[in-house]
């Protein structure tokens, strides 16, 4: 439904409820109604638009479909011959963390973050982090 459609829509169902209420107000003035009918005729519609309006929120929701993840192929990490923190660390790269960052992530120092940084680098055979992730994400060594 399209967004003009459903403003109109809304309009004029709150119109049409206001009417209603007007008319049951002006019925309870002059007395032919208990407060009781008054009182469970607002209930009844209030309780009805608000059920209707709720089912129309829910229904509204969009269907966000995700792309699969991408597999890891586990024979590529053991062939790159990285361990598992330097794993981790490459990882935590991809992420886009700073070596300080992934240092307090993993309660190590920065400089043995570094050292693990660098002996990623000689294993995928880069100088640099993007070239690392990259080479990494194309060997399916991280997702």
């Amino acid at each position: 439904m399209g967004r003009w459609t459903t403003m109109v829509l809304y309009g004029l169902v709150l119109a049409a409820v206001v009417a209603t209420l007007k008319y049951v107000e002006y019925r309870f003035m002059v007395k032919s109604l208990s407060t009781e009918v008054y009182i469970g005729v607002v209930a009844a519609l209030f309780t009805g638009v608000g059920l209707w309006l709720g089912s129309k929120l829910i229904t509204a929701k969009k269907v966000v479909q995700v792309a699969p993840a991408a597999v890891v192929d586990h024979q590529a990490i053991r062939s790159s011959g990285l361990s598992a923190r330097e794993l981790e660390v490459l990882q935590l790269m991809a992420e886009g963390l700073s070596n300080q960052e992934i240092a307090n992530k993993l309660f190590i120092s920065l400089p043995t973050v570094k050292s693990h940084s660098s002996s990623l680098f000689t294993k995928l055979e880069v100088k640099r982090r993007t070239e690392a992730v990259h080479r990494a994400k194309s060997l399916r060594i991280i997702a």
